[in-house]
This record gives structure tokens, sequence and C-alpha cells, in this order.
């Protein structure tokens, strides 16, 4: 028998969100600093810069985790590498390669409790059910646990534009099935937008989509309908998503803030240079 100690019982550590097996704690100070370090903790717990953690609580259930994110476990709790012989190994490792993520995810299974590693990014908890039949597709390098049930799937664009000129990569992991997912976002849930779909389209100016359901069409397009009107319009190619299904969009992360080079001291001075606008198209056309 193990007894836990100052963990469920911590002043420190608040659960701050819970679904299915999982529970997020949030630690509200870094009790560990140093002195020389102390001014910088003090500013990252204001700005709610935070070390969070994922506990599971298996019975006799199962969970599926990103390599290494493992901290602690305790309990009647086994562990399966899923590799799934050579085969099987090569294909997870094809799959690691394309999606960015790692080519085996250990399964813990059995009755106890299984922490993952501190991290500063904002967990999510989703229910891949209610992203539809088709799934949901995930952003790389969001994935960090799952509900064991979940299937993965590597999911391709569908033409060469979306590829090349999207900025989302050419392939992305997609889970189906029920259960719960846990990502790891660059924002948090309360900067996240969410937009619900029903045989209609979003378009959005940037990689800023960090899931959406199987079922949507993704392709790129231009801004107008002439490629000189996406040039000078300063929008370029938007990302367009097409159907029935949800999206998730981080509006503020990093690379999305409105910079001087966008402004109206800038478009002024651009207003007669050929070349600047030469510039601007071609920009359009090969990205940012």
């Amino acid at each position: 028998m193990v007894t836990i100690n100052n963990v469920f019982n911590n002043e420190n550590m608040t659960c701050i969100a819970s679904a299915g097996p999982f529970f997020v704690y949030e630690h509200q100070n870094d009790l560990s600093v140093t002195p020389t370090g102390a001014p910088n903790a003090y500013f990252m717990k204001e700005m709610n810069v935070r070390k969070r953690q994922v506990l599971a609580q298996l019975n006799g259930n199962a969970i599926k985790v990103q390599a290494g994110a493992m901290q602690w476990m305790t309990g009647n709790v086994e562990m399966n590498a899923n590799v799934g012989g050579v085969g099987g190994f090569f294909s997870k490792a094809v799959k690691g390669a394309v999606t960015g993520e790692s080519a085996v995810k250990p399964i813990y299974q059995g009755q106890g409790f299984v922490m993952l590693e501190p991290t500063y990014k904002f967990i999510l908890l989703e229910d891949v059910g209610q992203w539809g039949p088709q799934g949901m597709v995930l952003d790389d390098g969001l994935f960090f646990a799952c509900d064991a049930s979940l299937q993965e799937n590597v999911v391709r664009r569908q033409n060469a534009s979306s590829a090349l000129l999207g900025g989302e990569g050419l392939f992305n992991l997609c889970l189906t099935g029920n259960g719960m997912a846990v990502l790891e976002s660059p924002v948090p849930r309360q900067e996240l937008f969410e937009f619900v779909l029903q045989d209609d389209v979003v378009k959005i100016d940037g990689n800023m989509a960090i899931a959406w359901s199987g079922s949507l069409q993704f392709t790129v397009e231009k801004s107008t309908k002439s490629l000189l009107g996406s040039g000078l319009s300063g929008e370029g190619l938007l990302n367009v998503y097409r159907g029935t299904g949800r999206i998730l969009m981080a509006p503020t992360m990093q690379g999305t803030l409105n910079v001087s080079t966008n402004g109206p001291e800038q478009t002024s001075a651009n207003a007669g240079g050929n070349a600047t606008a030469a510039s601007t198209i071609a920009s359009s056309i090969f990205g940012n």
C-alpha cells in the first residue's frame, strides 16, 4: 500500500480542470526559486506563467502518453511500450516523423496513479467524441496524452496547396473514437476562439488553427479573386475550412501581433513603390 502525501492536500497545487481519468494541477507559486531568480518568478506568477501537471487516475482503464512524459506512477500500474513488433514500430516511426509526435506512445493500465511531467504550456481536456465520427485533427506538438481507446491516424492534406502554402504541414495526427485527449496549447482556453460550422466556411489568415474536425475540407485560397488584389490588400493567402465541424483557433499566440510594417505609415510610404508592391505580391504567393 502506498500513501501519497503533499499532493492532494497541497495548498500550492490547485486542481483547475478534470475530465475522464485526467486531472490538471497548477502550481500556484514556484517555491524553489533562488534569490536571484525570485523577481522573474514573481512576474511569471503575475502573468499566469505557471507549472502545470496532469494526473491520471486508473481504475482498470488505460491511457496513452507522449514518450518521456511520465514523471511517476504508483499502484498496480503496468507500462506497455506499445511497439507492436518490427513492422508496427516502423509504421509508428513513419507516423511520428511526418507529424512531429513521438514514434511510440507508451500505454499505462491498471489500478493507481500516473503523474506526467510539468509543463509551462496550457492544458486542454477535449472529448474527442464531440468532434464527429472523423475525429479531431491536431496541430504538430499538441498531443500530450489520451484514453488508450482512442485511435491514432495520420491524415494527409487533400491538395498540395494546403501543404505548401498553409503553414500547417502535409501530415497531421488525427484522433478518433470516444474518450478524452490531453493537449498542450500555446495559449489558455480563455483566449481560444471556437468555430462550429454547419455547411459553412471559415477563412483564417495564418496557421492559427490548432485543432479542427477531420470532416472539414482544408484548402489555401487567395483573399480576393485576383492575385494582384490579394497582394495589395496585405492579406495574401488564407487558410480555408469548409463543411461541418469545429475549429479551435489561437488568435493570440506568438507571431499573430499586428506590427508596424502593416500600419498606415508603412502603407503610405509605399504608395508609389512598384518594387515594394511586387515584393508584397511575391510574399502572398510564397508565404510571409
